[in-house]
């Protein structure tokens, strides 16, 4: 018996009916630290726009810390010292639109404490294609997880960026081995 669901070609595994994108944490102060930041928000926004056309659903994603008092002593340790005092430093950098989802997320998966999860499902979701910031933190986290889940994992390579591109580098190395990492370009043209 043949599944109907084992996708080999790119334009199978990105199909709009049952394809996302994700754009992960392009808050100001991660944007302002990246080391490719006008090829990064050209191929981010190459990529929206097409997912736009083609009634993609786009999920934005915010880092949105805890109350001091309710987080882990882990995640403090951390992010000691590195919380901006700014409050556009939290806007997203590139804007939602009407119908485009933002979620409020407090660790580095965005299966974690939220329900994209159950949305997606809900909507018939079968492919996440993930750009966004810090690549080798949220990003592959969350690439792995939905990898984990059953979903097909598409790293957009030149739409996701990071402050450490040594860190970035490694990151699009092991995602290659276990998920599609192409150019924003070649999934646009897939789509």
């Amino acid at each position: 018996m043949e599944r109907n669901d084992v996708f080999k070609e790119l334009k199978d595994v990105v199909r709009p009916d049952h394809t996302a994108l994700i754009v992960w944490d392009v808050q100001n102060m991660l944007v302002g630290r990246i080391f490719n930041k006008d090829e990064f928000l050209s191929n981010l926004n190459s990529l929206i726009k097409k997912a736009r056309e083609k009634n993609i659903p786009i999920f934005y994603t915010k880092i949105t810390p805890l109350p001091e008092r309710f987080e882990s002593g882990p995640r403090l340790a951390n992010r000691w010292g590195q919380m901006p005092n700014d409050p556009t430093a939290w806007d997203l950098a590139v804007k939602p639109e009407k119908d485009d989802i933002v979620l409020n997320k407090n660790t580095a998966s965005i299966f974690i404490g939220t329900n994209f999860e159950l949305m997606v499902r809900n909507a018939g979701i079968k492919t996440l294609i993930f750009t966004g910031i810090a690549t080798e933190i949220g990003v592959e986290s969350s690439a792995r997880d939905a990898s984990n889940r059953g979903f097909y994992s598409v790293i957009a390579e030149d739409a996701v960026s990071s402050g450490d591109q040594e860190a970035h580098k490694r990151s699009l190395a092991n995602m290659s081995r276990m998920m599609l990492v192409k150019k924003s370009a070649e999934i646009i043209s897939s789509l």
